[in-house]
């Protein structure tokens, strides 16, 4: 049997002092709910509601659609199920790339709107 080390408790307790803990006011409404919680709620109800993010949903759905139906035409080998798990990966992949794709659009288009809001500004 191994030995159980003799300094257990100060060890812990240094790990636990070197610890940093934030304090953070929570205030209720009503049925005990922060109301930084309701907050939240109604902003990621906005965020979900916006064109932006169901453009990416639209964008992923059809690049995944596109990917499982290119893997169903062309592929052959394997069992059954093996390819439907490769299929789904592979759509997977090719919704990720697609949203990675339109952001990276969406991003160098409000800086270029940055740029150009500055050079008016300056002019």
């Amino acid at each position: 049997m191994a030995k159980k080390p003799a300094n257990k408790s100060r060890s812990t307790s240094a790990k636990r002092s070197a610890k940093s803990t934030a304090l953070v006011e929570r205030r209720t409404i009503g049925r005990g709910r922060r109301a930084s919680d309701a907050n939240m709620g109604e902003a990621f109800i906005k965020l979900l509601q916006s064109p932006l993010v169901a453009e990416l949903v639209a964008v992923a759905a059809t690049s995944a659609l596109a990917a499982l139906a290119e893997h169903g035409f062309t592929s052959s080998g394997g069992t059954r199920g093996k390819r439907a798990g490769k299929a789904v990966k592979e759509a997977g992949k090719a919704a990720a790339a697609a949203v990675g794709r339109r952001l990276g659009n969406e991003i160098d288009e409000i800086r270029k709107a940055a740029k150009a809001s500055k050079g008016g500004a300056k002019a």
